[in-house]
């Protein structure tokens, strides 16, 4: 089953619409955040989650990507877009840095990195990036990097640990409430398919902008509530 009985889009298009009551403009493009509320749920058991989600509809806000490598590989990625670039030397080099290296980890969401350094990554930064659920995604000799880095950009990033809820970013304020409902019913759907009951796990939808107050769904009946 796809779609959930109580986050449906016009569930979704009703949050939206409450969230921008009240929102002033402020000096930065706000955010817009889904947080889903789950139930029935053991996470003491262990019970956890670290997917990727690729959104419908690109924000202004791509999610940042840092690239492992050189020579030919870090020349490519600077052609596509991606401004952080660690090569090997600085690699090692962060390896004694803890600060730096933490920095680095907290400031990307998600990571690339040529296969053969693979293992100086465990090695330096693995600490750090493991525990994040940041591990890089191995690029092979002749990946098609424009693809990889397009569809990253447009994804976010589910992670669930220890917790009973979830909160994505699906956008932000200068994008229209189709769009970003759209982004949030495929946080959902994706949702769904890795919890143990489904749609059954889902109590309540949350949805707010960076500056707004929540707008919340009740979790009997699926109606939005103030």
């Amino acid at each position: 089953m796809l779609l959930t009985n109580l986050v449906t889009d016009k569930h979704l298009r009703e949050l939206i619409k409450q969230a921008r009551i009240g929102l002033n403009k402020r000096h930065f493009t706000q955010s817009a955040e889904l947080t889903l509320i789950l139930k029935d749920i053991d996470v003491k058991k262990g019970f956890s989650l670290n997917e990727i989600v690729s959104l419908p509809h690109k924000s202004n806000d791509e999610s940042a990507i840092c690239l492992i490598g050189s020579g030919d590989l870090a020349m490519r990625a600077r052609k596509v877009g991606i401004e952080t670039i660690l090569e090997p030397q600085e690699l090692d080099r962060l390896g004694t840095n803890k600060r730096e290296a933490r920095k680095l980890v907290r400031k990307h969401d998600f990571f690339l990195s040529d296969t053969s350094l693979m293992s100086s990554v465990g090695r330096s930064i693995g600490q750090f990036l493991g525990p994040k659920g940041k591990m890089p995604t191995p690029l092979p000799y002749g990946a098609p990097l424009e693809s990889i880095v397009n569809r990253f950009q447009g994804s976010i990033r589910l992670r669930i640990k220890n917790q009973l809820s979830v909160s994505a970013k699906v956008g932000d304020e200068n994008m229209d409430d189709s769009s970003l409902a759209s982004n949030a019913l495929a946080v959902v759907s994706a949702l769904e398919k890795k919890l143990p009951q489904g749609e059954k796990n889902i109590r309540s939808a949350v949805f707010k902008f960076t500056m707004s107050g929540p707008a919340k769904m009740g979790a009997l009946k699926g109606e939005p509530a103030g």
